[in-house]
């Protein structure tokens, strides 16, 4: 059984310890490096958020041991149309394919909804094709595409 509860301060150094876990996401033309260091410091900047603009879920197993967190924020679409965002959720390594994503995930779409939310976004690496999977079998469609070109 997953438990998903609202982030206390005792979570901070389980959440920041999963910032490696973004590495899986960095196409190769990326400075992983600046990449990692961009993860904590949105991570670090949702904490500080926590109840204001961001919520922070953490899941946890029947013996309270963490597997996973996901960030959910307020946030707007190019159009003006206002939306949920998933800005982060990664799981411990141990805790793959135990459910905590999905139920973090179910966290984060009641939470858009209780906002009166009608979208919940997320962006993924387009090399990440383990969580592209993920997502997609929970029903989320390709919306915007970016593409880039080295120079």
């Amino acid at each position: 059984m997953i438990h998903v509860r609202p982030y206390i301060p005792s979570d901070r150094e389980f959440v920041l310890g999963l910032v490696p876990r973004f590495a899986c996401g960095i196409p190769p033309w990326r400075d992983s490096h600046r990449w990692l260091a961009t993860s904590q410091r949105r991570i670090t900047e949702g904490i500080e958020q926590q109840g204001q603009r961001d919520m922070v879920f953490v899941a946890e197993n029947e013996q309270g041991e963490q597997l996973g967190f996901a960030i959910v924020a307020h946030d707007t679409h190019f159009t003006g149309e206002p939306h949920a965002y998933l800005a982060e959720l990664a799981t411990s390594q141990s805790a793959e394919g135990q459910g905590a994503g999905k139920a973090l995930i179910s966290a984060c779409e009641q939470w858009a909804r209780d906002q009166g939310y009608p979208l919940l976004a997320l962006t993924v690496g387009a090399v990440n094709e383990r969580a592209l999977g993920f997502y997609r079998h929970l029903g989320y469609l390709d919306d915007d595409i970016m593409l880039v070109k080295r120079l």
